[in-house]
């Protein structure tokens, strides 16, 4: 089976230090590049919300350093995902409903409208639609969450030579550049207990799309073969309903799926599928993504409850529960929905409703600063990402705070749009963009 080296490490350094072409055939250092230059996944080229090349604005409003914005039609908290000059988007699209109520939370409604599933391609430079292709229509089997909760909520995934759209229980499709089908398949309707919606996102790692389906029924984490749809293992687990990303990542050359969930963090062979280790100790409805660095992985949780747990990978064997393994451990403000960031050794975490940003030395466990009231924002609900030594936290009002990266809280500066925010963004070159429940915005200076 084909592998590919993990991006986060040795090749994001040799591309900072311009070393790739020395050490890399051609084709292969010009992936490797743009892999690292782009915005692949939901949490960036490196699944931990840094990009490492970027020069984003600090500074924008509806009037200024708006480069353009677009109306996205229908609802979704899918982040944008870029590579080259293409932007791909995922959303559900209420039908037989006007303009205004196709962008409006309609997960309590007592009757679900029919609602057709589509992955846009946008063009970066101008914001025009490149191409449209729709999964399918029907009617939701089961609510999402009344006030968050869209039919879109997972992320697209691109290695820039397929990209992937999945709707769960709406379908698993991937498509060429160009939107050309290469091939789809069906896992069936989740039963999510909490009715809380869907909305995890694959991984793809080499030739490996991994994924999880928890739910109120038989759980499990599968792979497939990117190039075909082959399934190539599928490991059954004892889980309920979890919306958090799968992360990749190649302690000592081997490589392990990380996944985050309500009963137990866990690690599972890519190769194979045998679970490697596990450990007890999250809250219910996990949906923060783990982030791993310098050898080490970071899963939290937040609802009902706050847990953290810092894991040494090249001491992880079977149950680390009450082991060495976990270096150290943090059980308040933690995530209800945002994922955290890791930037050059400090750990970002935000509290969901609250406002409160805590910030971590990763390695040692102990605090910079924090719990601290970001006073311009509630209701977290996007990552935060980060880039050029800033990090950028948006709020559900569509306000953005830019701090300095650092171990003191600097605020340089605050910024507005008018639109809601679910979805985190998206980092490349000297632009931002941003997926609100309405529009698209590419940001950058005039």
């Amino acid at each position: 089976m084909a592998r590919m080296t993990n991006l986060r490490f040795p090749w994001a350094a040799l591309a900072a230090a311009g070393l790739l072409a020395t050490v890399l055939p051609p084709a292969v250092a010009a992936q490797t590049a743009d892999a690292g230059r782009y915005w692949p996944q939901g949490r960036g080229p490196h699944q931990s919300g840094v990009s490492l090349t970027a020069t984003p604005p600090v500074e924008w409003s509806e009037t200024r350093n708006i480069k353009w914005k677009t109306e996205v039609p229908g609802l979704g908290a899918a982040t944008p995902i870029v590579w080259g000059d293409r932007i791909f988007l995922l959303s559900a699209v209420p039908l037989g409903v006007s303009d205004e109520e196709q962008h409006e939370y309609r997960g309590a409604l007592p009757e679900r409208d029919v609602h057709r599933y589509v992955t846009l391609a946008y063009d970066r430079n101008d914001g025009s639609l490149v191409w449209e292709r729709v999964a399918g229509e029907r009617v939701p089997h089961e609510a999402t969450h009344a006030t968050a909760g869209t039919y879109a909520s997972s992320s697209a995934i691109t290695d820039g030579e397929h990209v992937v759209a999945f709707f769960e229980s709406n379908g698993l499709l991937v498509y060429d550049m160009d939107g050309n089908l290469v091939w789809e398949t069906d896992l069936g309707d989740k039963r999510v207990l909490t009715e809380g919606g869907e909305g995890t996102t694959p991984v793809l790692h080499g030739n490996y799309l991994v994924l999880v389906w928890d739910h109120n029924d038989q759980s499990y984490v599968v792979a497939f073969d990117k190039r075909t749809g082959e399934e190539l293992w599928r490991t059954n687990r004892d889980e309920l309903d979890t919306w958090a990303t799968p992360l990749v990542v190649e302690p000592a050359g081997r490589a392990q799926v990380i996944t985050n969930a309500w009963s137990r963090i866990r690690s599972y062979d890519l190769e194979t599928g045998e679970e490697l280790w596990y450990t007890r100790g999250l809250t219910p409805l996990t949906i923060p993504s783990p982030v791993a660095g310098d050898g080490m992985v970071y899963a939290m949780s937040g609802f009902n409850g706050a847990a953290l747990k810092a894991i040494s990978l090249i001491d992880a064997r079977g149950d680390i529960t009450d082991s060495g393994a976990i270096v150290w451990s943090h059980n308040r403000d933690t995530p209800y929905v945002a994922s955290p960031l890791l930037y050059e050794g400090q750990l970002y975490f935000t509290k969901y409703v609250h406002g409160i940003l805590s910030v971590f030395d990763a390695q040692a466990g102990t605090p910079h600063y924090g719990p601290q009231r970001m006073d311009q924002i509630r209701g977290i609900m996007a990552s935060p990402v980060a880039a050029d030594g800033r990090v950028y936290i948006t709020g559900r009002d569509g306000t953005t705070i830019v701090i300095r990266h650092g171990k003191t809280y600097e605020v340089l500066a605050t910024n507005k749009l008018d639109d809601q925010f679910s979805a985190s963004m998206a980092l490349v070159d000297s632009e931002i963009y941003m997926r609100g429940d309405r529009y698209l915005y590419a940001i950058a200076e005039d």
